[in-house]
């Protein structure tokens, strides 16, 4: 049965997107920060220490570790970035690791934009027809549709940091954001399609998530079973293999695992739900509403059930930001479909949030730089000295020739959004997205230096190497967390032994927690902290046998 659409497009509604200017939009997200940085500590730096433990012989492939202390989990995202380090000896480790990863993120954008071009073409999702022609075209619709669900996808305040990690859930995003290609172009692209989810799930099992991996697998059997495309019903034997692949992936790299903390709190959750999925999570509400008739419909089923199961899974581990992750691609899918339908008004009111927002962000970050750099205002510069001890400024030519660049860029982009008679479907989201790409650049170009003094554990290990005997030795850091452990290996360059009792290790060194009381028959060579530790709870005692 014919439904009603709410979508009402006309061909002037489908421009295109330029090329040329949608590339330079995601390189400009994607670039910054992959160059000049230490990995930041947390997740960032506890990966990275998984993967350059495999790439400098000090743990198996098949079993990562840092310190002693293996990892969880599939070994695949680590494998990932310890090839790129073994592969390309040219370059600094952390940036080696990163690259992999930079094109994974472009795997994402690529993955997402397909997905919802599919989608849109299918025969539900196609705009009214008008009585004497001039509606859009189906291919035309689907490719500016898909364009927004990108320009959503990079807009997604949640991407960002998550986005430039080198951490499993970022393999993690890509297998989903495969796994929704490979629905979406079932009916239409039966072998890249059957490929897609042979590939995705194994690859999301191997990645840490073998319960998020078969929960998919099981509802798009679901939905597949159901679809009145004979195309996608004839998916339904490569998803049972995908799902039997990925069991087997789960069992071989020991990546069964209980997660579940009832904990959450109310309150946090849709805090959090609030900004990580800024500005596609209140689109995607929109679209579920306005298309609700079509609810069962293809177009709006296969994206809402990789939407489901990431909620299900972020609400089910305490309000996981890592877990909710990987919604994004389908929010953006869905709020693709919300385009069609949103008033002018709104648009408007997006359109004038976004340009007030980010250019006081820019400006924001420009002060700051100004102060840096010129002494003038004095108050940025002083804030950062006194939240970063030790640091000092250092100046960029090129970062600052970028920064410029993505300045003009940004003016040339308010200045033509707010022209007259601008009808795309995607006009909408092109300030968002170009806004946070604006940001991510100017904070990556401008402010890294203290950025990066401040999120990497580097300054804190320099500190520590000046207490300790000049060949790199044993020392002994039982009860430290990974980030540290993976800090004290790669920038102290020390075997590290991050468990067994201090009685019993043959190190000379060791380090405990601040405030901890000193173990019989050792005693104090120093204390350091972090620059940027007011209170000092977060330094290391280093301490030495009698």
């Amino acid at each position: 049965m014919n439904l009603p659409t709410p979508a009402i497009v006309a061909e002037r509604g489908v421009e295109r997107l330029p090329r040329l200017a949608l590339l330079l939009l995601c390189a400009a997200y994607l670039l910054p920060g992959l160059f000049g940085r230490e990995p930041w500590r947390n997740a960032d730096l506890t990966a990275f220490g998984f993967m350059a433990s495999i790439a400098q012989g000090h743990a198996p492939w098949w079993q990562p570790a840092i310190a002693g202390i293996p990892a969880e989990g599939g070994p695949l995202p680590y494998w990932l970035g310890a090839l790129a380090i073994k592969a390309l000896p040219f370059l600094d480790a952390p940036t080696a690791a990163r690259l992999p990863y930079a094109l994974v993120l472009a795997g994402v954008f690529v993955a997402v934009w397909y997905a919802c071009f599919h989608l849109a073409r299918t025969d539900a999702a196609q705009p009214v027809a008008f009585a004497f022609g001039g509606e859009a075209q189906a291919v035309d619709y689907a490719r500016a549709l898909a364009d927004g669900a990108l320009l959503a996808l990079m807009a997604s305040l949640g991407l960002l940091q998550l986005g430039h990690e080198t951490s499993p859930e970022l393999l993690q995003l890509l297998a989903v954001s495969v796994y929704l290609y490979g629905l979406a172009a079932a009916p239409f692209r039966q072998r890249r399609a059957r490929l897609a989810v042979l590939v995705a799930l194994p690859v999301l099992a191997a990645s840490d998530a073998p319960m998020v991996a078969c929960t998919l697998g099981l509802l798009g059997l679901l939905l597949n079973h159901r679809s009145s495309y004979e195309e996608a019903k004839g998916q339904r034997v490569w998803l049972l293999g995908a799902l039997t692949l990925a069991v087997l992936a789960a069992w071989a790299f020991h990546g069964w695992a209980w997660r579940v903390q009832r904990s959450t709190d109310l309150g946090s959750l849709l805090s959090l739900l609030a900004w990580f999925c800024w500005p596609a999570g209140p689109l995607a509400l929109w679209t579920l509403w306005r298309w609700r008739r079509h609810g069962m419909r293809r177009h709006i089923t296969v994206p809402a059930i990789a939407l489901l199961v990431p909620l299900i899974a972020c609400l089910a581990m305490n309000g996981s930001e890592r877990a909710l992750l990987l919604a994004l691609p389908s929010l953006a899918i869905l709020a693709a479909f919300a385009l069609p339908t949103l008033s002018r008004g709104f648009a408007a009111a997006v359109d004038w949030f976004s340009v007030f927002f980010f250019s006081a962000a820019a400006l924001f970050f420009w002060l700051y730089y100004l102060s840096m750099h010129t002494g003038w205002p004095a108050r940025p510069l002083a804030n950062l000295r006194r939240l970063a001890e030790g640091f000092e400024p250092r100046f960029s030519l090129l970062a600052l020739l970028f920064a410029l660049a993505a300045t003009v860029a940004w003016l040339a982009l308010v200045r033509w959004r707010t022209a007259r008679h601008r009808h795309a479907l995607w006009k909408s989201l092109a300030l968002p997205a170009g806004g946070v790409a604006l940001g991510w650049l100017l904070v990556m170009s401008l402010l890294l230096p203290p950025l990066d003094y401040a999120r990497s554990l580097e300054p804190l290990v320099a500190r520590l190497k000046t207490h300790m005997p000049a060949p790199p030795s044993c020392l002994a850091a039982p009860g430290q967390s990974l980030p540290t452990l993976a800090a004290l290996e790669w920038h102290g360059g020390w075997r590290v032994l991050g468990r067994g009792a201090l009685a019993e290790s043959a190190c000379s060194h060791a380090v405990i927690g601040t405030g901890l009381p000193t173990p019989a028959g050792w005693h104090v060579v120093a204390q350091v902290k972090r620059p940027t530790d007011r209170s000092g709870s977060a330094g290391l005692t280093l301490i030495a046998r009698d």
